[in-house]
């Protein structure tokens, strides 16, 4: 059994994490990403990550805009980030790397 972490080792722990997952920002309650693929990329990203968000019972804002995919994980009644975000911010960043390659 997994023990639980103390309240205020939480933005440690936040930080730490969007230390390793480069790219993502923190806005607020949100994780932010913005990442560049072409429609066709868009797409087979967005598909990975419906099945990750499903698995994790999330349901990540995503966004196509000008040649750019916005991707915005948190709860939209603006409660803090959790850990099954910072998973799937991770399972994204494999699926993005899977789809369209090593940058």
């Amino acid at each position: 059994m997994r023990g639980r972490k103390a309240r205020g080792a939480r933005s440690d722990y936040l930080s730490d994490a969007l230390a390793v997952l480069g790219g993502w920002t923190q806005d607020g309650v949100l994780l932010k990403r913005v990442l560049v693929c072409d429609d066709s990329q868009h797409a087979a990203l967005t598909e990975r990550i419906k099945v990750a968000a499903d698995t994790l019972r999330l349901r990540p804002r995503i966004h196509r805009t000008d040649g750019h995919t916005q991707i915005l994980l948190g709860a939209p009644d603006g409660q803090a980030i959790t850990d099954g975000e910072v998973t799937l911010a991770a399972r994204i960043e494999d699926a993005y790397r899977t789809v369209v390659g090593p940058q």
